[in-house]
């Protein structure tokens, strides 16, 4: 009874404390992925910098600083280290990414984050575009809604303004379809 009980005790341990691997885009249009794991030291040390988050306005913060982190290791790992921000500062390097593979990757990295339980005031959207004269998408972004407020209010949560490891910038929806954010 003993044995089962421990072996049960360490399958556990191992489901709570196993690394994660993300899938991010590169390559311009998410051409290219690179598997990247994120170890248990480095998912504890985001757990710690969003677990200071005391409302849905500081948990903006610190995720902007943590997507930095989880994309620049992602970048010992790959070669989107060489992603600049816009789409013409990397001048055709290998790991590129444009919005498409930003905003891909960033919704793919909010969801790792609320499978561990690292959102508390916040809930993962679809990606969303701003369009050229209301029809045609020039740009795209994840999107997060806050999830405390009576009415919601919704953010972009964009990482391609900046280059690699650097905070997403995060922005009203409302703002950043109207062109709002870093001029790149």
């Amino acid at each position: 009874m003993h044995l089962w009980l421990a072996i049960l005790l360490t399958a556990l341990a191992g489901a709570v404390t196993a690394d994660e691997s993300v899938s991010i885009c590169h390559g311009y249009g998410c051409l290219a992925q690179a598997h990247i794991r994120y170890s248990e030291g480095q998912l504890g040390l985001v757990r710690r910098i969003m677990a200071r988050a005391t409302d849905a306005p500081s948990e903006r913060e610190r995720l902007a600083e943590t997507l930095g982190s989880l994309y620049a290791w992602g970048g010992e790992q790959s070669d989107i280290h060489n992603d600049r921000g816009g789409n013409y500062a990397d001048d055709q390097v290998s790991g590129r990414m444009d919005c498409i593979d930003h905003s891909t990757s960033t919704t793919r990295l909010l969801h790792l984050l609320v499978r561990r339980g690292y959102l508390r005031w916040h809930r993962v959207l679809e990606p969303q575009s701003r369009n050229f004269a209301g029809l045609v998408p020039v740009h795209w972004s994840a999107v997060i809604e806050e999830t405390q407020e009576n009415e919601p209010r919704r953010f972009v949560v964009d990482s391609w303004f900046v280059d690699n490891g650097h905070p997403a910038v995060i922005l009203p929806l409302e703002d950043w379809k109207k062109g709002a954010g870093p001029d790149v």
